[in-house]
């Protein structure tokens, strides 16, 4: 499969248009307007392989007020305008490759309301996960969405992120109930009232959760929360074979067992691990897990899954008792991208991934296992498997061709192999502009020409983030 790289037909403005946006912008923001390079580029920071493209001014918002001002100037001069958030992304998603304005949200950063009755909270979108659960911790509530990294929440409705607890509280589409954003022509909508359900015309709310700021920018929203469990236990179960791992996991979630979290790392990853946080994890593919409930529930559970396991050979499943240790290992999980950059100083870091239904998850990670041994290349692998959702980060001189055309040659068949399993080219991470060539394989042309014809009626002027997710 060697899909042609879509080409974006937006040209960059002039730089006359240019310089009358940041004089207007100026007028109205001072110093809160900044053209110097090197924040240009850490506002275009990306942590794939595509090219820095900065924008050409970076605007600080700190209210609704701000963004829908900065875009109605950007809308009267057809000026592109991306989002920021944290820069955590992983496909290109903050980039400008058409130039125009990077509104940094990192200053609207408030949690508005919590409405513990109704389990649910209000916030800005510059908020981190770890802050909001940190201001709710007090209340016995928690936002249960865990990618890993402390992203903003707004990127993560924006991005439609999940990550390790997603196999029991659902993803970022699940768990926001309402939005505020600022449209492309400066109009400010809410999408939902406040309600858990409604079947009041079309779903505004999830039309923009994963639209990657191609449809608006989001300057609002209101989550769903849950209650902190009254116990946790988390543990570590080796396996002797990525398959037998996979096997656990599928028969784990078949028989309705309610795991909160499951993840897999292979024996690649585990020594990364054991090296970057200091641990002595068994050097062999494990799966790490956690169980939420009652004392007596998580303890029901944890032998029904050390039983399953056993049936795979798997064990001795271990517990993390002490919450430290639970933490320590967590942290361990959510560093496999940092452990990894550590295993071969030099190289480039390309993180991926892909989804499959849970029922074809060990043949497509064992396939993926063998096409990186096949391929001679350094790729560990790690994954959310509980929902099918699995990652791979190969390693890639920069400077040596060769590596770069075998790194890109298994990217392109392991997003063939999962789309071939009716799975997805990516779970979790989104599109950007690395993953534009695969959607058409993934949704076929008609499909593409509906998103193509939502993108035009909602954006005529293609200002909204534009180079990203479809070419209009």
């Amino acid at each position: 499969m060697n899909a042609p790289s879509p080409v974006p037909t937006r040209e960059r403005p002039s730089p006359e248009t240019v310089d009358a946006v940041i004089r207007e912008l100026t007028a109205q923001f001072g110093n809160r307007v900044v053209t110097s390079q090197a924040v240009r580029e850490q506002h275009a920071s990306t942590l794939t392989w595509v090219a820095n493209q900065p924008p050409d001014a970076v605007v600080y918002a700190e209210s609704t007020e701000d963004v829908q001002a900065v875009v109605r100037v950007c809308a009267a001069h057809r000026m592109p305008v991306v989002a920021f958030g944290t820069g955590t992304s992983l496909e290109g998603h903050v980039n400008a490759p058409f130039g125009g304005i990077s509104i940094d949200m990192n200053g609207m950063n408030k949690v508005l309301a919590v409405h513990a009755e109704d389990l649910d909270c209000v916030v800005q979108p510059g908020v981190t996960r770890k802050a909001v659960n940190e201001h709710l911790r007090d209340q016995g509530l928690f936002f249960p969405i865990d990618p890993g990294a402390d992203a903003s929440l707004g990127g993560m409705a924006a991005t439609r992120a999940s990550g390790t607890n997603a196999v029991r509280y659902g993803t970022m589409k699940d768990n926001v109930l309402s939005l505020t954003a600022v449209m492309p022509n400066g109009d400010v909508v809410r999408t939902s009232p406040r309600a858990r359900k409604t079947s009041a015309g079309y779903d505004l709310t999830r039309l923009l959760v994963g639209s990657e700021g191609t449809f608006g920018i989001i300057t609002e929203l209101t989550l769903k929360l849950a209650g902190i469990p009254e116990a946790i236990s988390a543990g570590v179960c080796p396996f002797p074979s990525i398959k037998a791992a996979c096997d656990a996991v599928i028969v784990t979630i078949q028989s309705g067992l309610p795991v909160a979290r499951i993840e897999l790392l292979d024996e690649v990853q585990v020594a990364a691990c054991n090296a970057y946080s200091k641990l002595t994890l068994p050097e062999t593919p494990l799966l790490l897990v956690e169980f939420h409930g009652t004392d007596a529930s998580v303890r029901e559970q944890a032998e029904r899954f050390g039983e399953i396991a056993a049936e795979f050979e798997g064990g001795p499943y271990e517990w993390a008792t002490k919450p430290e240790d639970r933490t320590r290992l967590w942290q361990a999980r959510h560093d496999v991208y940092w452990a990894a950059v550590g295993m071969r100083p030099g190289a480039r870091v390309i993180a991926t991934d892909v989804c499959v239904p849970i029922s074809r998850l060990a043949e497509c990670v064992d396939a993926t296992k063998r096409d990186i041994v096949e391929s001679g290349i350094t790729a560990p692998i790690a994954g959310h498997v509980g929902d099918g959702n699995f990652h791979t980060s190969p390693l890639v001189m920069m400077d040596d061709p060769d590596e770069i055309a075998r790194v890109t040659g298994f990217i392109e068949r392991l997003v063939a192999r999962a789309i071939a399993m009716e799975g997805t080219c990516t779970g979790e991470h989104g599109i950007g502009q690395k993953k534009m060539r695969f959607m058409e394989l993934e949704h076929g042309p008609e499909a593409l020409n509906l998103m193509r014809t939502l993108k035009r009626a909602i954006d005529p002027d293609n200002i909204m983030n534009p180079g990203k997710v479809v070419v209009v």
